[in-house]
């Protein structure tokens, strides 16, 4: 940890001394004395954490010295230590951001104790922030956040290069499992918002009667059950950055709704009058093809364009080569080291079954099928029995070979669907998905299901 540092600028030179007796009693603390302006501005370099200041010092004013740390660092902490009690001279004082105004007498060196004591508990936590905030960058940094050298994925790490430049809207294509909300979190930390709020707002996980209230917030009494005033996600992501996941899956009454808040600007709690002004950026999310629902009716052209922004298509795990095994690597790897186990290898069997595999849940899936993989084998590599895909692997001849993604997709619910009774949560612990997706993508056919 960075050492604190405190400059003590004392002409008279037996208190000075006695400052600094005190303030050493912290074996923390690195304390230096001096006893004129001119040596106090001469060492600012070494760029001390907190000084005490004399106000009133030979070689120059106490505003003016002040003047010249603030030059060098506005945020420098800074207590005046003066022999005189002038009410407006600690007021001005205090006003241009000193710390803290402290009088000399029986009780000043307890008071700068005090105050040094709180500056260095301030110290701490900037320096906790800001390692955090490196740990987030690493986090999220395009190579952490996504593996591959693929041309596909290449092409997705230089929109995400743009992104994070620009304050734009963007709008996150691709299948479910490709890994679109991780995107957008590296979005929002690589770009000068990131150390503001991420919200991330699944659509379709929100029932159509409460989206409203949670999207934009709510008044006390302003609906049955609306027992206390709340803000929505909109607010919570004020001056930061909004993710809309499955944004492709909202109503079209709210649809509209959304549209203003976004041309306008703001946003209307739920029973109230007054408008609350938004800085928020929008990051969306869908596997559908907007343009298509356009087309269909299911979603505004107006909101389309709104949204539009920058695309950012995330290929399926199909299209992207030989990064499958990279993945694997990867996530067999982190499973090992989070649970103390010895590192695996991975059969040239077992990698030859994996890209046979079309992993219709992409990365996500993967992600399951290797960890799962590493708890099965019974030695130091993973062999192909350990590969436990899906049955759907052996039901492909079952399902119409000239079919979109969609359709394909359909079918596999319906096999699991008959495979178990109907049973909705059991089909969706199966595949790895959620409910919600299994209505939304059979909502036609909803009939005999069972939750």
């Amino acid at each position: 940890m960075e050492s604190f540092r405190i400059y003590i600028v004392e002409d008279e030179m037996v208190y000075a001394r006695i400052l600094e007796y005190h303030l050493s009693q912290n074996p923390d603390y690195e304390v230096h004395v001096f006893t004129t302006a001119r040596e106090l501005l001469l060492n600012l370099y070494k760029r001390p954490s907190a000084i005490s200041l004399d106000f009133n010092l030979p070689d120059m004013s106490g505003f003016e010295v002040l003047k010249k740390i603030r030059e060098f660092d506005p945020e420098l902490p800074v207590v005046i230590v003066s022999g005189q009690q002038d009410v407006s001279t600690a007021v001005e004082l205090l006003k241009k951001g000193v710390y803290d105004y402290v009088l000399k007498d029986a009780d000043t060196k307890d008071r700068i104790w005090s105050a040094m004591r709180n500056i260095r508990e301030n110290f701490n936590l900037k320096q906790k922030i800001n390692r955090l905030e490196e740990e987030i960058g690493r986090k999220y940094s395009y190579s952490n956040l996504i593996k591959g050298n693929s041309s596909a994925i290449n092409r997705v790490f230089q929109m995400l290069e743009k992104a994070a430049k620009a304050n734009i809207t963007v709008s996150i294509y691709g299948e479910t499992g490709t890994g679109k909300e991780l995107v957008a979190k590296s979005i929002h930390y690589n770009s000068k918002r990131h150390n503001k709020p991420f919200v991330a707002v699944n659509v379709t996980a929100i029932p159509k009667e409460l989206i409203e209230s949670e999207m934009f917030g709510h008044e006390k009494g302003s609906f049955t059950g609306a027992h206390a005033q709340r803000i929505g996600k909109f607010e919570e992501a004020n001056h930061g950055t909004i993710f809309l996941d499955e944004i492709g899956d909202m109503d079209l009454s709210m649809q509209s709704k959304l549209l203003r808040v976004l041309q306008e600007e703001e946003v209307t709690r739920v029973g109230s009058n007054k408008p609350v002004k938004l800085d928020v950026r929008v990051i969306v999310a869908t596997h559908k093809n907007l343009l298509e629902e356009v087309k269909k009716g299911n979603f505004r052209e107006d909101l389309y364009y709104r949204l539009l922004g920058l695309p950012i298509e995330l290929p399926p795990l199909r299209d992207r080569g030989n990064d499958i095994f990279i993945i694997a690597r990867h996530f067999i790897d982190e499973f090992c080291d989070k649970n103390d186990m010895p590192k695996l290898t991975i059969s040239a069997e077992a990698m030859e079954k994996m890209s046979r595999y079309p992993f219709p849940g992409n990365v996500r899936e993967l992600k399951a099928i290797v960890e799962l993989a590493a708890i099965m084998t019974n030695s130091d590599t993973i062999h192909a029995e350990d590969i436990r895909v899906p049955e759907v692997e052996q039901s492909f001849d079952m399902i119409s070979g000239d079919c979109t993604l969609e359709e394909y997709n359909q079918q596999i619910i319906r096999h699991y669907l008959k495979k178990y009774d109907n049973k909705v949560r059991l089909v969706a612990e199966k595949l790895d998905i959620g409910k919600t997706t299994i209505y939304r993508m059979l909502k036609n056919e909803t009939d005999g299901l069972l939750d």
